[in-house]
């Protein structure tokens, strides 16, 4: 069977280097599914839920944004600003992130454009970590594949 490469940094890390079988990303256009031999392209990733798929399992990410980069020959290279597994993430911790960033927003309605897109850009990436956690429970995740860096 036909699989792909997938490779995913952030500037701290690389989170994936291995082969599997389809990843879903969400982008500017929605989210697009990668198959095998799936057309060459470049897209913008945004803040929200990658899935990464191997045989019946599945594995749940939390992207903030970025590029994706689809290669000919099967291969996928993802730079993210953020990315996290998650069985990495703590529920409670991204829970108070988020409701600090939306207190944030709301005592900073004056504030500048760059200011109201740095909050703005909290909140989403908090809330695509807790779409991750709520959608891991109870599912089966792959196992974890050190990077060879």
């Amino acid at each position: 069977m036909a699989s792909i490469k997938l490779e995913l940094t952030t500037p701290e890390r690389n989170l994936f280097r291995e082969t599997v079988d389809a990843v879903t990303l969400p982008t500017l256009e929605g989210e697009i599914t990668v198959l095998p031999n799936h057309v060459p392209l470049v897209a913008v990733l945004v803040p929200g839920m990658m899935t990464v798929k191997r045989g019946a399992a599945e594995e749940y990410v939390a992207v903030s944004g970025g590029f994706i980069e689809v290669q000919p020959g099967s291969q996928v290279v993802i730079l993210a600003d953020t990315a996290d597994r998650a069985e990495e993430l703590d529920i409670k911790k991204v829970e108070e992130a988020r409701e600090r960033a939306q207190k944030l927003l709301e005592e900073k309605r004056d504030a500048d454009d760059v200011a109201m897109a740095g909050i703005t850009a909290a909140i989403e990436r908090e809330t695509a970590r807790l779409k991750v956690i709520r959608r891991h429970r109870g599912q089966t995740a792959l196992p974890h594949v050190e990077s060879a860096n």
